[in-house]
């Protein structure tokens, strides 16, 4: 085996839950190998290294083999190397702290900490004492 579809080996090593989802990534121009969008039936073989945007960040991986089967979890350090930057996984650290943060005003309903917190200070600032 010297070639391998990309949808099928993205599935296979576990990047995408589904086989669908990998294809429809492809399609939607969110992974490229060396700066190209790739389509689906896109073959790669070893040493190719994969950019995979998965907003916020864009995730890399080197492939070491290639397979058409679905493995373990286990399995998946001897098919692929993720040679993502540290700089996206601190993207992706600043984005879970921000939280609600940045949401725009009336766009959903506040969390359950956001609710208490206005509670509180409600009870803390009440104009008719």
């Amino acid at each position: 085996m010297n070639e391998v579809r990309i949808d099928k080996w993205m599935w296979a090593t576990r990047i995408f839950k589904t086989r669908t989802i990998a294809a429809e990534a492809c399609k939607k121009n969110r992974v490229s190998i060396g700066g190209v969008s790739v389509k689906p039936s896109r073959m790669i073989k070893a040493g190719d290294v994969l950019q995979i945007r998965k907003p916020p960040v864009t995730y890399s991986f080197k492939v070491l083999a290639l397979t058409e089967s679905r493995m373990g979890a286990k399995q998946v350090p001897q098919y692929l190397e993720n040679v993502t930057p540290a700089e996206q996984y601190e993207l992706l650290e600043i984005n879970k702290i921000s939280g609600f943060v940045d949401r725009a005003r009336g766009l959903g309903r506040p969390t359950k900490k956001e609710r208490r917190d206005l509670e509180q200070f409600t009870d803390f600032y009440d104009p008719l004492d």
